[in-house]
């Protein structure tokens, strides 16, 4: 068999470890961390996904080592804790039984330490420690770690660090980077001590060193030590890329494999985990400059997931090994289709951020196109029904995509009824927006799989009860979805008033002076598109804020990019369109007229009830999924849809 991505593809060696591919599955946390820090059940079957999907290694993050100065609520490993050894080496275990090397990620978050997670009343009142004394952002102070701490912490790293090993552990992370402590003793900007810990560069990497002889020392030779670090911090006072190969000349004695990255705290989460908006692989050129100044194999990682693209940073020797997080959730099978010249059947990461999202919203984790994510425990693959029914499903958005082609896999005779002439949905807009193309991409990768799972698929076919009711389904799934909202403004359906969903249809009507009206997160993202076309936009929304209804992670990178793009109006109504532009009204009542050659509408979805009270007689089983439900997101869609076929 010729491989189609050769250099992804082939194996690499580690002291004296061999990985079966060059695409790692970087640290990504658990969600049912104990409260005293063991990995729980669930999150032991999230990263096996990872492992049964093909990569090479799996991470597990991450173990904080010195809990007396690093009170997160996160994995420990210790022997006096019940079953911690336990967990451990069940989820090596379960990486490992896959043919994938089972990683450990050790840390300690030093000043940015999560205390507030076990116990929110002790906020304030735990101490955090780190380089120097100092106040963070949030007010919290600081406290310099003695010497005597640092001894402590560093016999931490090599204990924890064994116990990994006897654990099942095959290789170990040290985190260095985006803003923990390791990466705080690096940088200027944290450390401002002037004993042998910080002054000068060499002073600076002493603590990383200190960690990786410990551990080295602890796990033995030949047993692969990867240190994580941020290849440039990315602000101003931060150390820069130049200093960024210095320290990883320092730190290459004692390491066998250098992961680079980007960002701290700092400089912010959008650089660490690149955003649509940013081009992926946007963080390569940090571990390709780094890799010409060392001899051991480096790692990149940034937003990673075609395969071609991959292949290219490798053979061009930017980097040795590309990790992928977001990408191995959305597809965790992305490196057996590799490994299998099955790129095309890749459902690739939307950067949308539900995932980090969701964690940070109910401590759970959940993908938007992948509904198996965070319930990987309820089983992965899907079986055969007892017996093959006929199913009709309505509407072929994302939702219903995926009930069919899961209704397919159980063995059912499916026939998808589409109204338009093309499948995708509401994601067929989003392929006007080049940042989320990938939405647009999803619904061509569904459709496929229909097609190839033997879905009947009837474009032009509005489904009506009559029609629905002749094909004499067992089940109906509607997945009708919504239709835009269009108030009775005077003048809404002029010729200079474009709907945001057909936007990509009638691109061409919408000149230099654009007036969004409506600030939610269709609003916004159309804007900063426009924007970056290099019309003059000017967005209008009724309430105080923008993008509610946007995610807690994608909504501060959305507003940051509107910043110095976008004209925005909050707290204006709109009262008239004119071939002028909007007539409207501030919370004082006073009328403002906002020139625009062109308007966008883009007011909000209202879901397509009648379809769901028309055909919801027309089976014995019928489920109504995704928008026309309840107007929602793209993950419920998919996840509805899912399980709604799961249940025939």
């Amino acid at each position: 068999m010729i491989k189609k991505f050769p250099h992804l593809s082939s194996p690499i060696q580690i002291g004296n470890i061999t990985f079966r591919n060059r695409m790692f599955s970087a640290p990504m946390g658990g969600t049912d961390i104990t409260n005293d820090g063991c990995i729980g059940p669930k999150s032991t079957a999230f990263y096996e996904l990872r492992g049964k999907g093909g990569a090479g290694a799996v991470t597990v993050s991450e173990c904080m080592v010195h809990p007396e100065t690093d009170g997160s609520h996160a994995y420990h490993l210790d022997t006096s804790i019940l079953n911690s050894l336990a967990a451990a080496a069940y989820t090596a275990d379960a990486i490992r039984r896959h043919g994938a090397i089972p990683s450990l990620e050790l840390s300690h978050s030093g000043m940015y330490a999560g205390t507030y997670m076990t116990d929110k009343s002790k906020q304030h009142s735990m101490n955090q420690w780190g380089p120097s004394d100092a106040v963070r952002p949030d007010g919290v102070p600081v406290k310099s770690l003695t010497k005597e701490m640092l001894a402590e912490i560093v016999s931490a790293y090599g204990n924890v660090a064994g116990l990994a090993k006897r654990a099942g552990f095959e290789m170990l992370m040290i985190h260095g980077g985006h803003g923990w402590l390791l990466n705080q003793f690096f940088s200027p900007y944290f450390n401002k001590r002037t004993d042998e810990y910080g002054g000068s560069l060499e002073n600076r990497c002493r603590l990383a060193i200190e960690v990786l002889k410990a551990v080295r020392e602890a796990v033995g030779p030949g047993f692969p030590i990867e240190l994580r670090m941020s290849g440039s911090e990315l602000f101003e006072g931060g150390y820069d890329l130049a200093e960024g190969v210095k320290i990883a000349q320092q730190m290459e004695p004692y390491i066998d494999l250098l992961h680079v990255s980007a960002g701290t705290y700092q400089r912010g989460f959008g650089d660490t985990h690149p955003s649509m908006f940013k081009d992926h692989g946007c963080n390569v050129y940090l571990a390709a400059e780094i890799k010409k100044h060392v001899s051991i194999p480096v790692a990149t990682i940034g937003g990673l997931n075609d395969p071609q693209q991959m292949e290219k940073i490798i053979a061009e020797g930017k980097a040795d090994i590309v990790y992928m997080a977001r990408a191995l959730l959305a597809d965790p099978f992305l490196p057996r289709k590799v490994m299998a010249n099955k790129e095309e059947d890749i459902v690739k990461c939307l950067r949308c951020f539900t995932c980090m999202a969701e964690r940070a919203a109910t401590s759970t984790r959940r993908c938007t196109v992948n509904p198996l994510i965070g319930r990987e425990m309820e089983g992965c693959d899907i079986t055969k029904a007892p017996e093959s029914k006929k199913v009709v499903v309505v509407g072929g958005g994302p939702g219903g995509l995926k009930a069919a082609h899961t209704a397919a896999l159980r063995g059912h005779k499916v026939i998808l009824m589409e109204k338009e002439s093309e499948l995708g949905g509401i994601l067929k807009s989003e392929q006007a927006l080049p940042f989320k193309h990938e939405m647009y991409e999803l619904s061509l990768t569904f459709a496929k799989q229909c097609r190839e799972a033997g879905v009947e698929i009837r474009l032009n076919t509005e489904a009506s009860k009559e029609l629905v009711e002749q094909e004499s389904p067992d089940a109906v799934i509607i997945a009708a979805g919504s239709s835009p909202l269009v108030p009775p403004i005077p003048g809404i359906h002029g010729e200079n008033v474009t709907i945001v969903n057909n936007y990509y249809l009638e691109k061409e009507n919408i000149k230099d002076n654009v007036v969004v009206l409506g600030g939610g997160l269709a609003g916004c993202e159309a804007a900063i598109h426009l924007a970056q076309e290099g019309k003059k936009v000017t967005i209008v929304e009724m309430r105080k804020e923008l993008a509610p209804d946007a995610n807690v992670r994608h909504r501060p990178l959305l507003l940051k990019q509107m910043e110095n793009l976008v004209e925005i109006r909050t707290g204006f109504r709109g009262l008239e369109i004119t071939p002028q532009g909007v007539l409207c009204e501030d919370s004082e009542k006073q009328q403002h007229l906002l020139i625009g050659n062109s308007v966008l509408c883009a007011l909000g979805q209202r879901a397509r009830r009648d379809v769901v009270e028309a055909l919801q007689d027309t089976a014995p089983y019928v489920a109504s999924i995704g928008d026309c439900a309840k107007v929602s997101t793209i993950t419920n869609a998919v996840y509805q849809g899912y399980h709604a076929a799961l249940d025939i």
